[in-house]
């Protein structure tokens, strides 16, 4: 079972500056997937929402690269968006 971190607001808005990206789209989904609890839960939430919003492939890989990202582990240098 792989659960979450919550990202920085760095790391979101890296992901949401990708060329060809809907930035609203990441930013939204990432900045709560720390509450799906795990890494399926989010990408199953992924796939519905990319289906009913109609995102296209890069927005849907930045929001992957996220919740791998939220996966790996917290980060010492930075606080979670949470709580700034």
């Amino acid at each position: 079972m792989y659960k979450l971190r919550p990202l920085t607001m760095k790391e979101i808005k890296n992901l949401a500056s990708r060329p060809f990206v809907d930035s609203l789209a990441v930013e939204n989904f990432l900045m709560t997937v720390h509450h799906n609890g795990t890494a399926g839960i989010a990408f199953l939430n992924l796939v519905r929402d990319a289906n009913v919003y109609k995102w296209d492939e890069g927005t849907v890989n930045a929001i992957i690269d996220g919740i791998m990202t939220a996966v790996e582990g917290e980060k010492k240098d930075e606080e979670p968006f949470l709580e700034d």
